[in-house]
């Protein structure tokens, strides 16, 4: 057994502890309390003065799939050759080894989402990982999370110089209500064959789109654009699918629409400059505007865009932009887990939850507090 003692705990479950302590075993959180009382043996860690947080969730990145300090030989988040491949699945290209990784496990990152890139209209499956294991199955939290969609620039701009299609946002859209659809007619094949003992041949790429028909997993769009924004919601509706508003830069434009439509929004990169059109718009207000209408919200770094570690920094601008802090804080922990579908067991400070914790030197919203521990599964796995 391991006990954390006598530092300020954010539960993030609505209660904080200012003088408090965890109860750690077999990786579970097994008590908090405002004091506890231990047997003998029980390994203990004073966080007298310091401040202990749920293990922050970057809710979207390309970690251990886009290798940091790699050129080519470690970019494998995009293929580029075919604009339908949700059959690709992150999981197989992510190297645990990754540098981003061990990066962001030591500042604090301990659940990350990792996603294919946004070259395609429908890019793979999503894989959602702790950050510590020493192979991608040991690190797995879920999967698949989801399958990645693009609208917008990348597809448009990466088959228009294929010349191929799609090459205009009408296309973009167009292909994705294609391939829904032929996902629709296989589904109903398949079940109708299996009912008669027919044979039936599978196709993997539909295989992975009625998991989306199916609502057993989201589909997690890349759009920056309030129009593209719309478009997603306008499918959303045709195919009553569930969705994931990815990077959202110009949610803060239709603040009633997404209201309306009820699907969270994970927001960033903002720290990034304005390197494209769609992001002409982009402010650290909109996490803050999203999040007081009632729009649940994550923050991303989008790594390797900025960097995965820096994440508490990108919640504190929010707050600078005048985003309430709890919110803030939320929406680097419980609302990730949430929109990740892995609240059960990462997220906040509950008894049964895993005990993935760290220790701060002070407010984690200020730049200048140190991450002194990290906990993933109970076991120590990073010390400032």
């Amino acid at each position: 057994m391991l006990a954390i003692i006598n530092g300020k705990v954010i539960t993030m479950a609505g209660e904080v502890l200012e003088k408090g302590s965890i109860l750690i075993e077999d990786g579970k959180i097994k008590e908090v309390a405002a004091s506890l009382e231990l047997a003998a043996g029980v390994e203990v860690i004073d966080a007298q003065g310091k401040v202990i947080m749920p293990g922050l969730i970057d809710a979207h990145t390309h970690l251990g799939i886009g290798e940091a300090g790699l050129g080519w030989e470690g970019q494998d988040y995009n293929e580029m050759t075919d604009p339908i491949t949700p059959h690709l699945r992150a999981i197989d290209a992510i190297n645990p080894e990754d540098t981003g990784i061990s990066e962001a496990c030591q500042n604090g990152i301990t659940t990350v989402m990792v996603t294919p890139g946004s070259a395609n209209v429908v890019g793979g499956e999503i894989v959602v990982l702790k950050t510590s294991g020493k192979t991608v199955d040991q690190m797995v939290l879920r999967y698949p999370a989801g399958i990645k969609a693009a609208f917008g620039e990348n597809p448009k701009r990466v088959y228009n110089n294929q010349k191929k299609f799609p090459t205009t946002r009408m296309a973009v859209a167009a292909l994705l209500r294609e391939t829904l659809i032929k996902a629709q007619d296989y589904l109903q094949e398949k079940e109708q064959k299996l009912q008669k003992g027919e044979h039936f041949k599978r196709d993997v790429k539909m295989e992975s789109m009625v998991r989306v028909l199916k609502k057993e997993i989201p589909l997690r769009t890349h759009a920056h654009r309030a129009d593209d924004i719309m478009t997603v919601l306008r499918i959303a509706r045709e195919f009553d699918i569930e969705v994931t508003l990815e990077h959202c830069t110009e949610g803060h434009k239709i603040v009633e629409e997404l209201v309306q439509a009820g699907f969270p929004a994970i927001i960033g990169p903002t720290l990034t400059g304005k390197v494209k059109v769609e992001l002409k718009d982009k402010t650290f207000a909109t996490p803050g505007i999203l999040a007081k209408a009632g729009v649940k919200i994550a923050i991303m770094s989008d790594h390797p865009v900025v960097p995965s570690e820096n994440l508490p920094m990108y919640a504190a601008l929010s707050v600078k932009a005048g985003m309430d802090r709890t919110d803030a804080l939320k929406a680097i922990t419980i609302n990730p887990a949430e929109i990740l579908g892995v609240a059960e067991r990462v997220g906040s400070i509950e008894v049964g939850k895993d005990a993935d914790l760290v220790i701060f030197s002070g407010d984690p919203l200020d730049v200048q507090s140190q991450v002194e521990t990290v906990l993933i599964n109970g076991e120590v796995v990073a010390k400032g």
